[in-house]
């Protein structure tokens, strides 16, 4: 999730390290020259490493190292922490990774809450579950979209949202964090969902989908920004901020997404 691409806590909280034991990775990441794209090892900047089992690491970097397929090695998340000392994991093991900066919350200021609180506007009321297909006619992933949107009840103007922020509609894409595909699928997550064949469109859409209406489920049809927020940052990262956490990429990519979705009414809105 370019997802895609959250997470006690980052600038200053304890860190955690995973329990799971790391798994081969069978798909080398060397495999997609096949596919015209390679994963290159070069640096990422970062700030969160989320794993599947939940746990969560604040990372001064990382770095995606492709294993070598002819000796079954792993692909690899090489991490560098704040003062020193490195981590490395299978990227098998790795949920997502989220960039840039923590932004700090301010000082608490009561009087200056209330105030805010007054003049909130009202959380977004507009359901992911109620569609029209006429949005997507100059999709070219329409009918893999309308499938997966009629199975997983999700509008399919919001999942080619998604696709246009996480990989512009590019069935190939590989990300520098590991993620892959029109929906950008980290390898676990892929594998959870069933995705056998991440660069297949009809695959990774019902995949990415079915992930949407999970998220949907637990956060709300109507809250679109926390369901956009965990595909991005992690379900934990959302409960543990109560709510888009404070992560620049998170709530950019919260606000790119809503913005696609918004203008998703006029036909250019749904082309890649």
């Amino acid at each position: 999730m370019a997802a895609g691409d959250a997470p006690a806590r980052p600038g200053g909280a304890s860190l955690h390290s995973p329990s799971k034991k790391i798994r081969p990775n069978h798909l080398s990441l060397l495999s997609l020259v096949a596919l015209g794209s390679l994963l290159a090892s070069r640096p990422v900047s970062a700030t969160l490493v989320v794993f599947e089992d939940g746990r969560l690491l604040h990372v001064e970097k990382c770095e995606i190292v492709p294993g070598a397929s002819d000796a079954g090695e792993d692909d690899r998340v090489s991490m560098t922490f704040p003062g020193g000392g490195t981590m490395t994991v299978s990227l098998e093991v790795v949920d997502r990774i989220v960039d840039d900066e923590y932004e700090r919350p301010p000082a608490p200021d009561p009087e200056r809450e209330g105030r805010l609180a007054a003049g909130r506007a009202a959380p977004q009321s507009r359901s992911l579950r109620a569609f029209s297909e006429n949005p997507l006619s100059s999709s070219p992933y329409s009918s893999q979209i309308l499938a997966a949107a009629k199975e997983h009840r999700v509008d399919p103007a919001f999942i080619a949202a998604v696709i246009r922020a996480e990989s512009n509609g590019v069935s190939t894409a590989v990300s520098r964090k590991g993620a892959r595909g029109l929906m950008q699928l980290m390898p676990a997550t892929a594998r959870r969902l069933g995705v056998k064949r991440p660069f297949d469109p009809k695959e990774n859409i019902r995949g990415g989908t079915a992930y949407l209406a999970e998220l949907a489920a637990r956060f709300g049809d109507t809250r679109p920004d926390l369901v956009l927020a965990a595909y991005n940052a992690g379900e934990h990262a959302v409960e543990e901020f109560k709510g888009v956490p404070p992560y620049r990429e998170t709530k950019e990519y919260v606000r790119r997404v809503l913005a696609f979705w918004a203008g998703a009414a006029m036909p250019a809105a749904a082309a890649f």
